[in-house]
């Protein structure tokens, strides 16, 4: 057992009966709860749901459903999920039919698929083609360990990465951004965008492996110039 882990289990444990508190203020109607609640997840909800929307507009709208579904509902939410998974829920619902509805084509099984399955992860140069050696790098990944901290969280470079996450299929993007940015679980990803297992782990090591070489080319160039 790590040295962490009951700190670890302890934090926790300390979220799951703040998150039970939260959801029973707001199934006593706690306006007060609800706006904490709004001020918390209303932009995390609003990226993910222009993901699949149009417009701005579009995507406000959706996360608007999306606080009239939990208005609606919260009083039958049984706590077997996270509030934040089930918020997230409702959201990609919204989100998905509204997609639909503009004739965007995402349909609900779209983030499921492997036709992307047989896309290398990483371009096919980057390894060498032949002899004893075939199939292993030949040159490798750049390391990351002598760049200043202050580079890499410099806005520019910011910029940079959001650019390679909008650059990604909208699958790639939503699982990339569930796990990473937002936080959540495999599992959690998986009872969200409804895809197994085997579908998150393969489109998050895609979107991974994207977004790096996107940053590691310009970070190259940067050091070219």
């Amino acid at each position: 057992m790590s040295m962490h882990e009951p700190r670890d289990v302890a934090l926790g444990m300390a979220a799951q009966d703040a998150d039970r508190a939260l959801v029973a203020r707001l199934q006593r109607g706690d306006e007060a709860a609800f706006r904490e609640v709004v001020a918390r997840y209303h932009m995390a909800l609003l990226r993910m749901a222009r993901m699949y929307v149009a417009t701005q507009q579009a995507a406000e709208d959706v996360v608007g459903e999306t606080w009239l579904g939990v208005v609606q509902g919260i009083e039958r939410f049984e706590g077997r999920s996270s509030l934040k998974t089930w918020l997230f829920r409702i959201l990609m619902n919204r989100a998905r039919t509204r997609a639909v509805r503009e004739g965007r084509n995402i349909p609900f099984s779209a983030l499921a698929s492997n036709d992307d399955d047989d896309e290398p992860s990483v371009a096919a140069e980057r390894f060498i083609a032949s002899g004893p050696d075939a199939g292993h790098w030949s040159s490798l990944p750049r390391a990351w360990d002598d760049i200043p901290e202050e580079r890499l969280l410099a806005l520019e470079t910011r910029a940079r990465i959001q650019e390679a996450l909008d650059a990604l299929p909208v699958n790639q993007r939503s699982v990339l951004t569930l796990r990473d940015i937002e936080g959540f679980s495999s599992a959690e990803v998986c009872n969200m965008l409804d895809i197994s297992e085997t579908n998150q782990r393969v489109l998050l090591h895609r979107a991974r492996a994207r977004v790096r070489q996107a940053l590691e080319a310009w970070l190259n160039e940067r050091e070219d110039a």
